[in-house]
């Protein structure tokens, strides 16, 4: 999509500067898909407190008890599954 937009140059390159990005363009399109995940977070928050979970999280937890391996100096674990 084309379009012609007056931008803040301080923003831009001070966005520029924090991300790495080099073009606006870039700028503008992370600029966009972060706005967009903050806003499903925040719809997702919304939900807090008003799901029920219904399950046995010892039970769930106990499955992961053998997922992974021990070395035995013990100071490094690798899955086995």
């Amino acid at each position: 999509m084309r379009t012609n937009v007056i931008l803040d140059e301080t923003l831009v390159a001070q966005a520029k500067g924090l991300t790495g990005i080099k073009t606006t363009r870039g700028v503008l399109d992370e600029a966009l898909r972060v706005l967009i995940r903050l806003q499903e977070q925040g719809q997702v928050r919304e939900l807090r407190g008003r799901l029920q979970w219904e399950g046995d999280l010892a039970t769930l937890r106990e499955g992961r008890e053998h997922a992974y391996e021990i070395t035995a100096e013990g100071s490094d674990s690798h899955a086995t599954g």
